[in-house]
């Protein structure tokens, strides 16, 4: 007879591992009471994690109250992928993450209400210091949990239970954890990402800092604040549905000469559009300029009529 859950796991673990294509993987089991890790590590290729041994018996320790962490495993490296740990997910947070170029490749349902968010960055290894900095960019921009910010980071696995008491339903079952999203490629703004990720690295700056805004601007706009007033002005006026593709550059006057009515300051404007503006700085050579002329010309009268 056919093992039905057998089954579901064994395809679900497959979905997440295409999604999240790698040479070798750390496989964790950590106890949900002590929190203590089983002893002992290994990394695992793909088709060792794929065998039915292997499956039965990370359901057997999962069944006895373990929970199945799993990461690329880059060695001393980040394998390319970020993990954005979305604990307390916000409505249209994935639809925001896909709007500013910052597409999941994988997204797992924890429990009820609670996400996982894979990234990729980078087809690379990424020094530590730098996978943090994507990191920690990431969790503030969508409200990830900070703690869970760092370059090796582990996530769950999909197609077992979420053994953690918190979580249990309320007829006392373990949820399962399930794959919400899976489709493997590079975010399209992971340059850009990166980018901002550096100069947050720069001599003087700790990890903890904000991307650097434009020359001679205030940086009291956070990347979260920054995206939510773009995504809000793009959404009312129906951007994406109205134009296919949008021509951001064009998206951007708008935005720029919407606030400047709303009585927002020059500088302000300018920053919210170098960390919100979708793929910014795109294809601009002189980004810093680009900011200046655009928030430049919003300030005139504009030609037509309203957006």
């Amino acid at each position: 007879m056919t093992d039905r859950g057998f089954t579901l796991t064994l395809q679900a673990v497959g979905d997440q591992l295409a999604a999240v294509p790698y040479s070798l993987y750390q496989v964790r089991l950590i106890c949900s009471q002590t929190r203590r890790p089983l002893p002992g590590q290994r990394l695992w290729s793909e088709g060792e994690l794929l065998r039915p041994e292997t499956i039965r018996f990370l359901r057997a320790y999962n069944c006895r109250g373990y929970d199945v962490y799993i990461h690329p495993a880059g060695r001393d490296q980040n394998a390319g992928y970020i993990l954005v740990d979305l604990d307390y997910a916000e409505d249209r947070v994935l639809e925001r993450m896909r709007w500013n170029g910052h597409h999941p490749c994988l997204v797992l349902q924890t429990s009820p209400g609670h996400l996982q968010a894979w990234v990729q960055v980078a087809r690379h290894g990424l020094e530590p210091c730098l996978a943090t900095a994507v990191a920690r960019l990431l969790a503030r921009a969508y409200g990830g949990d900070p703690g869970s910010a760092d370059w090796r980071h582990l996530g769950r696995l999909a197609g077992f239970t979420n053994q953690k008491p918190l979580r249990r339903t309320p007829r006392g079952w373990a949820p399962w954890v399930k794959i919400v999203h899976a489709g493997a490629g590079l975010a399209p703004n992971s340059d850009a990402l990166l980018e901002a990720a550096r100069h947050v690295r720069q001599p003087g700056l700790g990890t903890d800092a904000a991307p650097q805004p434009a020359a001679g601007t205030p940086s009291s706009i956070t990347t979260a604040e920054a995206l939510a007033i773009y995504h809000d002005c793009a959404t009312r006026w129906r951007i994406a549905e109205r134009f296919r593709p949008p021509d951001w550059s064009r998206v951007d006057l708008w935005v720029a000469r919407h606030l400047l009515l709303q009585g927002m300051l020059e500088g302000e404007v300018q920053t919210i559009l170098q960390l919100a503006s979708p793929q910014f700085p795109r294809r601009h050579g002189n980004p810093a300029d680009y900011l200046r002329r655009t928030v430049a010309r919003a300030a005139l009268p504009p030609n037509g009529g309203p957006v």
